[in-house]
């Protein structure tokens, strides 16, 4: 008889199967936290997010003393995950500082969570703005007006406004002869101006001039409605109108000087280096190295993927280029990190060299070169032996990726059965799964439910649905409603028509007027009516497609 695995082997193949799915666990309840931007002007506010999928709320407390509270709110968010409804909810906070000067925003407990450290710079007050002309206005603005052909220039609108926005479109008409490309996402926040407090809508743009001479940039424009004035409130709907337009800009873009090398690459700043280096290597035996590239002023598709230069026959294997692009100051930024495994042929010394690149430095009006010191290490000499330990023991070892040294074959029958043991678990489960989808439909009695089965439901609640109705606002609610289906609804009234006929139906419509304010009720009742209805899951409409039965494709029925 062949021999059994031990008990030993089959608690090592346990142990290494749940150190795998460990990492998996510990991301699914990540909570992390970050800023709309890092530096800020004194006056301004930034917004703190806070992701968590623990339910809890962020203990705000430790902030009050650096900084002034404006504005909360939160969303959530729901997905299917292994058949289940799992929620993840997003806060986000309006902070404005107090003071001026580099500051950390300490961990904030979440629940039984913590988040990480942020730090944020906050300059002088930023220059007073274009004096207002009702109740909104843009403002352009240009990191260079005198660029060079083919420079990338930072443009910055920012939209004020000192009314409540019920709707709007904020465009900038792209102009011929440059590229324009949209950067990041839209921030908002609020700065003081002539004595008070208005919001501020600020979008950012990369232009690219295809050509020399003076290119004028058409005006970006803003159209929408917002809450008017007491009039407006009692003599009509209290909306209003709202238009905008930003000033007129021009560039004067300067040709490329002759002095310039080929290929052209015009920035305000260029820096290189070593990311990650051997200390040690071995003949035969790969390593690798990451070289990382930081353009102030470039976009990533201005960079060439570099290369690096290896002697004494050794092979340079790259990876794809990773690239991060960024506005910094009203201009472009971008980092390139590239990762590269060498393969030494033999011993001795070898270096690596890293090719310089030849940039314009726009600010200095002259031509610079970017290098780095070659990498030089000392090649020891390959295994002997490689497949046999040199001890002489006759134990099989073999390297594993990204394992330092070698493994030995006791090691490597480990790995192997774990994996053969979680290769089965998924083989019994998609069994099982492809065994109750195959099995034929019971005979539908009454009211669509099969003949001696009590209909559907669920044993409580959804989790997701209770806690929204106790923690969270009316669409909180209806985003759980939503979510019970499957795939999600996409509204309310989409959910309402796969729902049997009664009183889920009328909780419901209680629902959606309560949003609207079409309810007397209010919110209150509204919740009560959607607790009550949904008590024990959803009630789900039987329709003929359901008393059929599934049937195979290309199949009449």
């Amino acid at each position: 008889m062949p021999e059994r695995p031990s008990t030993a082997r089959r608690l090592v193949g346990c142990l290494l199967a749940l150190l795998l799915l460990l990492p998996m666990a510990q991301a699914l309840a990540e909570t992390r936290a970050w800023l709309d931007r890092d530096r800020i002007g004194l006056g301004e506010t930034v917004t703190l997010n806070i992701e968590t999928d623990s339910g809890a709320r962020p203990d705000y407390a430790p902030l009050e003393d650096d900084f002034a509270i404006e504005q909360r709110s939160s969303r959530q968010s729901w997905e299917r995950r292994n058949g289940q409804s799992v929620s993840r909810t997003l806060h986000a906070v309006a902070l404005q500082p107090k003071r001026e000067g580099r500051q950390v925003i300490p961990a904030l407990r979440v629940g039984g969570e913590r988040t990480a450290p942020v730090t944020l710079t906050v300059d002088a007050p930023a220059a007073t703005p274009a004096r207002s002309r009702g109740p909104a206005w843009i403002e352009a603005e240009l990191d260079d007006p005198a660029p060079y052909v083919q420079q990338a220039v930072g443009l910055r609108l920012r939209l004020y406004y000192s009314v409540q926005l019920v709707s709007g479109q904020l465009d900038q008409p792209a102009p011929d002869g440059i590229a324009l490309q949209r950067v990041g996402s839209d921030l908002q926040y609020t700065r003081e101006v002539e004595g008070r407090r208005v919001q501020v809508i600020e979008r950012r743009y990369v232009l690219v001039p295809e050509r020399s001479g003076r290119i004028a940039l058409p005006a970006a424009t803003f159209r929408g409605r917002g809450v008017g004035g007491w009039l407006n409130d009692l003599f009509g709907n209290g909306q209003r109108s709202l238009a905008a337009d930003g000033p007129a800009l021009s560039l004067e873009v300067k040709p490329v000087p002759g002095a310039a090398s080929r290929p052209w690459l015009p920035l305000h700043g260029l820096q290189m280096r070593w990311l990650d280096t051997p200390d040690a290597a071995r003949a035969d035996d790969a390593f690798t190295v990451e070289l990382e590239l930081v353009a102030d002023g470039a976009i990533a598709a201005q960079l060439e993927p570099r290369s690096l230069v290896a002697d004494q026959g050794a092979q340079v294997f790259p990876d794809p280029p990773q690239h991060d692009e960024t506005v910094e100051d009203g201009r472009p930024r971008v980092r390139m990190v590239r990762r590269f495994s060498v393969l030494p042929a033999r011993e001795g010394p070898l270096r690596i060299e890293a090719p310089g690149i030849e940039w314009w430095d726009v600010g200095a009006d002259r031509a610079r070169t970017a290098t780095l010191p070659p990498l030089e290490l000392e090649v020891a000499p390959a295994r002997g032996n490689r497949g046999v330990d040199s001890a002489g023991a006759g134990e099989t070892r073999v390297r594993v990726p990204g394992v330092q040294g070698e493994v030995g074959g006791w090691a490597l029958a480990a790995v192997v059965f774990a994996l053969l043991w979680l290769l089965t678990l998924a083989w019994a489960l998609r069994w099982r799964q492809r065994a109750n989808e195959a099995g034929p439909p019971a005979p539908v009695g009454k009211g669509g439910v099969p003949e001696g089965v009590a209909p559907q439901r669920r044993s409580g609640p959804d989790r997701g649905l209770r806690r929204a109705l106790d923690t969270g606002d009316l669409g909180d609610v209806a985003a759980a409603l939503c979510a019970l289906a499957s795939p999600p609804a996409r509204d309310l009234e989409a959910f309402a028509a796969l729902l049997a006929p009664g009183p889920q139906r009328a909780a419901v419509a209680a629902l959606q007027r309560a949003r609207w304010g079409q309810d007397e009720g209010g919110a209150a009742a509204a919740r009560a009516a959607v607790r009550e209805a949904f008590a024990k899951g959803p009630d789900w409409l039987v329709t003929a497609d359901d008393e059929a039965g599934p049937i195979p494709p290309h199949y009449p029925r």
